[in-house]
């Protein structure tokens, strides 16, 4: 778990604030879900036999003696919270959440045991029209942030349940014929999770995945015909994609459509956003039959991605700095700030505190990344005036009465 630093929050304010946008440009609504969940809703949602519930979820007894656990990922949460509202009974909901999750695993590139996710989830749409928006608000939102060269998509479908356990057999007999090559977790994953084995990482299972069936040649009927309707729908928005029938993803309750945004430039973990379909998890939970699908993506990795020539970092720096001279101007300077303030609520305008020579003032007024520093002391407070220097510009130093300020600090809020 990391600290995060003030030269590291513009990156992610940018990223924030792009998804933000792009949330409400869709018509998707916020909600905001508690950190500690009771364990049971994990275990139930993800699966008992799953890396995380088994080795990664933080879980502690209360005084009550009640199983709580941090939360390892959001869709559980937000479909417990739609079932106890009655969110989501005969509605459709386009609901969005952001915050911290927690799995106790390796750190990694990009990686850590708090982490911090974006997510959506949709309920009561069942057709493959829902699947595609979502691909297209991430793709959307790449663009936006200007990393769309470096990650790529891929999709595959995971059938029905039934389609499903049906290829579990065929894929557990196929295994157990190269059992004595498998590794601990893949052999350990045969009998409780084998579609995990898919997903293996290991270099020296690589042959033995490419070798095995593939799901999407047992796929049902209805699964297909949704499948192949997505592929259409992406092709007709030129969404470039590669079919991945290994992609299985970690959690037990998705179901047809599944998808990741991978990148070559984190390491070993290359996924910036996944998700996929979970019709069955809100009966599962105790409500009754509603169709859902939804995604999540990591802001470490997408900061990660950020090229740094490409962000609007002017726009956390303050416009201007106020430098106050003499015990006097630190007095009215404050009174002046705050009238600036009142008259122009869009100025970043950074006051400076704690007295120190004019000198030391000038060199923080320079290194705060102002465009401009407003020089008050005896001399100004004299004639009603305040001093401009134009740190960012070419131009002579001027002095302006206090009554034009707003007018010269209105562009300079404009144009950042």
């Amino acid at each position: 778990m990391n600290d995060l630093g003030p030269e590291d929050s513009p990156r992610w304010q940018f990223v924030e604030s792009e998804y933000r946008a792009l949330m409400a440009a869709y018509g998707y609504r916020e909600i905001r879900l508690p950190i500690v969940e009771k364990t049971e809703l994990f275990k139930r949602s993800i699966g008992e036999v799953t890396d995380i519930v088994e080795k990664e979820m933080y879980t502690f007894e209360d005084r009550n003696g009640d199983s709580l656990s941090l939360r390892p990922e959001g869709t559980a949460g937000c479909v417990r919270a739609a079932l106890q509202h009655g969110w989501i009974h005969n509605q459709v909901q386009r609901l969005w959440y952001g915050g911290p999750m927690f799995r106790h695993e390796r750190p990694q590139k990009g990686r850590y045991r708090q982490f911090h996710q974006l997510g959506v989830e949709v309920f009561g749409l069942a057709g493959p029209d829902i699947d595609a928006e979502l691909i297209f608000m991430t793709a959307r939102l790449w663009r936006q942030l200007g990393i769309a060269h470096k990650v790529r998509l891929e999709i595959n479908s995971l059938g029905s349940a039934e389609a499903r356990r049906a290829y579990r057999d065929t894929l557990v007999a196929y295994l157990q014929e190269h059992e004595a090559a498998l590794d601990a977790d893949s052999r350990r994953r045969l009998h409780t999770n084998p579609l995990r084995v898919l997903d293996s990482k290991n270099p020296a299972m690589q042959d033995i995945v490419a070798g095995a069936p593939s799901l999407l040649d047992a796929l049902d009927a209805e699964s297909r015909q949704s499948f192949d309707s997505l592929r259409r729908l992406l092709d007709a928005a030129g969404i470039d994609y590669s079919v991945n029938p290994r992609l299985v993803r970690g959690l037990d309750y998705y179901s047809r459509t599944v998808f990741e945004w991978v990148t070559e430039e984190l390491g070993a973990q290359g996924t910036v956003c996944a998700g996929g379909r979970y019709d069955a998890l809100v009966e599962q939970l105790g409500g009754r039959p509603v169709p859902a699908i939804g995604f999540a993506l990591g802001i470490e990795r997408l900061v990660e991605l950020l090229d740094e020539d490409r962000l609007p970092l002017a726009r956390y720096r303050p416009h201007a700095y106020l430098v106050l001279a003499g015990e006097q101007a630190a007095a009215h300077g404050l009174r002046l700030a705050e009238q600036l303030r009142d008259a122009l609520p869009q100025l970043r305008l950074l006051t400076h505190c704690g007295g120190g020579s004019f000198k030391s003032q000038m060199k923080k007024a320079d290194r705060s990344g102002a465009q401009l520093a407003l020089i008050l002391g005896e001399e100004e407070m004299a004639r009603d005036a305040i001093g401009i220097k134009y740190l960012r510009e070419d131009r002579p130093q001027e002095t302006v009465p206090q009554a034009q300020l707003n007018d010269i600090l209105l562009p300079v809020c404009a144009s950042a």
